[in-house]
């Protein structure tokens, strides 16, 4: 049987932070449910895994998107907001698209550690979190979708983030 990760996604700077290039405001009210999620598992040995943005500059999601530049590979905005920063037995996943597998070395983590099953938090909900978890469900991963842990650009879209986890991908939405 295999174990299980936390999956932390995109709470970083450029995205938590008041005036942020690309803030969701929104995300600064699961901080705490967040923080407590990473403590248990952290007391039950259980990896915790940070899943960052992190563009080059120019990138053409930039433009394509019309996303703000955001979360450019080395800066600041790029980092993990303070109250949420990893430890040195944490691992950190730089990602360049919207999910967490592609070509990132996400999938062969969880393999090296044997886990079966991911919990997943952050932002956002339609976006970042969707695709993350879409991937994952593909590559045959147990999800559960911790919904007081991730959040949306708006209540809309949150809603229909979770409806598509729920409703099309199978995923425990708890």
């Amino acid at each position: 049987m295999g174990r299980t990760a936390l999956l932390i996604i995109d709470m970083l700077n450029d995205f938590i932070l008041k005036g942020a290039p690309l803030e969701v405001a929104s995300a600064r009210e699961i901080i705490s449910n967040i923080k407590i999620e990473i403590g248990k598992a952290r007391d039950k040995e259980i990896p915790v895994i940070y899943i960052c943005d992190s563009h080059e500059e120019g990138d053409p999601e930039f433009n394509r998107m019309g996303w703000p530049t955001h979360a450019v590979a080395g800066s600041r905005g790029a980092q993990v907001i303070e109250e949420l920063k990893p430890i040195p037995q944490d691992k950190v996943i730089n990602k360049k698209s919207y999910s967490g597998f592609f070509e990132t070395s996400l999938e062969e983590v969880l393999k090296e550690d044997e886990i079966s099953e991911l919990m997943v938090t952050g932002c956002v909900t339609n976006i970042c979190v969707l695709y993350t978890v879409a991937d994952a469900v593909q590559r045959r991963y147990k999800v559960k979708v911790l919904k007081n842990c991730v959040t949306g650009l708006n209540p809309h879209d949150h809603e229909f983030g979770l409806r598509q986890m729920k409703e099309v991908l199978g995923v425990e939405i708890a």
